[in-house]
């Protein structure tokens, strides 16, 4: 079976995974948390055994938690497994806390909270996640669930949580948890637009879509799926060209459009075409801006003309897909970056959700969109770098400025 790249994978009517609050359940082996999750979901997702360590690696459930709307439930192997296969395991539940917007933890409520448990917690405090404490097989605790949902309350550390007691077994209080989580979610909503705040309604925006060969066959890709979604919530009109078809697309407007957004790979061609006075920018750009990590960006792009020789650059994306023959990551980026700083630096290259911890001997981090990838997940990314002093910068920034063309793509952004 041919792969497909993540990007098509959601449909125009699909809320793709980056676009749902992330719901990760956490704790040490045997407390439950595959029950539980199969309890929330109302499915058998999760493998229940009495056997500890039946989790091996996280597994991901899309549903609907009203009144949230779209969420991933997250259930990750015993935060305390132990051996060299159970390292690699504890490895994967921490890592699905970068992602994490609100964090379950699950407690036997027989033995009650250990040491690991309030270690986790510790952990959710220093992220700021809002976090449940929820304490599970309360049956065989002699509890009675609530019989309203817990409000959530900031704790010690201003971080928002709640308390609730629950039997996965017996399905008591699986209601009311999950109104709780709906509420500590609610605590994390911000409202955020892709392109819809950068025109009025009644604007004109041309999209310009390559159709080469590394463009996805017969779909459009995630990123101009939602720029398309936000300039019709704008009540703005939108329409689709092709580079060869744009000079067409131009002189068949009655006027100018407001704003002509464009893949990145076509850059160039396309800003030779937009008369200068048009304002131009990416897909990849606007979804740097969308997922908060713009400004940073725009400060790291810079490095990208000082590499050496002996420099080193990961490139990441936060999706999987089958690599054409001039995948731009593997292959367009590279050569872009070392005509760029007419050196030969080292290239290194990592996607999905495999980002290195460890930063150490990378000199700049170039990333994708990250339109896969939740906000959170993007700001971690972020914060891992800003922490090891690694600058980390954008697919549609790094191409603009290989161009030359790195102010006009960001001037329609600049909103003072």
């Amino acid at each position: 079976m041919a792969h497909v790249d993540e990007h098509t994978m959601a449909g125009l009517n699909e809320t793709p995974s980056g676009e749902r609050v992330h719901i990760g359940f956490f704790g040490v082996r045997n407390a439950g948390k595959s029950s539980l999750v199969n309890a929330v979901t109302g499915q058998n997702l999760a493998v229940v055994s009495d056997t500890p360590g039946t989790t091996t690696d996280p597994v991901r459930k899309a549903m609907e938690l009203l009144p949230v709307g779209p969420v991933v439930i997250v259930d990750t192997p015993g935060i305390d497994d132990t051996g060299e296969l159970g390292e690699l395991r504890v490895e994967k539940a921490r890592r699905a806390m970068d992602s994490a917007d609100v964090a379950v933890l699950v407690v036997d409520g027989t033995r009650g909270l250990g040491a690991v448990d309030e270690q986790l917690i510790d952990e959710f405090r220093k992220r700021e996640v809002p976090y449940a404490v929820v304490l599970n097989k309360a049956d065989l605790a002699g509890e009675q669930t609530a019989s309203t949902p817990a409000v959530p309350e900031p704790d010690e550390a201003g971080v928002k949580h709640v308390k609730v007691s629950v039997s996965a077994l017996e399905g008591w209080g699986i209601n009311e948890l999950k109104e709780s989580i709906a509420a500590l979610a609610g605590t994390q909503t911000v409202e955020r637009r892709v392109v819809g705040d950068l025109v009025d309604a009644g604007d004109m925006v041309v999209l310009v879509i390559p159709t080469d060969s590394a463009a996805p066959k017969g779909r459009i890709i995630l990123p101009q799926q939602q720029v398309i979604r936000d300039l019709l919530e704008a009540g703005a009109s939108a329409c689709a060209t092709s580079v060869e078809c744009l000079p067409a697309m131009l002189s068949a407007l009655s006027e100018p459009p407001r704003l002509v957004i464009t893949d990145s790979q076509a850059f160039k061609p396309v800003a030779e075409i937009v008369p200068a006075d048009v304002p131009m920018t990416s897909f990849s750009i606007l979804m740097a801006r969308y997922k908060g990590t713009l400004e940073a960006q725009m400060q790291a792009v810079n490095a990208l003309e000082n590499l050496t020789d002996k420099s080193n650059v990961l490139i990441s994306e936060g999706c999987t897909h089958h690599r054409q023959c001039d995948d731009i990551g593997t292959k367009k980026l590279p050569r872009l970056i070392k005509q760029m700083c007419k050196a030969e630096p080292t290239f290194s290259f990592t996607s999905g959700r495999e980002f290195p911890q460890s930063l150490e001997g990378y000199d700049v981090v170039v990333h994708c969109g990250g339109c896969m990838l939740n906000a959170r997940e993007m700001e971690h990314r972020m914060q891992v770098a800003a922490e090891q002093g690694v600058p980390f910068t954008n697919y549609g920034m790094a191409i603009a400025k290989a161009h030359g063309i790195l102010e006009r793509s960001l001037a329609p952004l600049n909103q003072e």
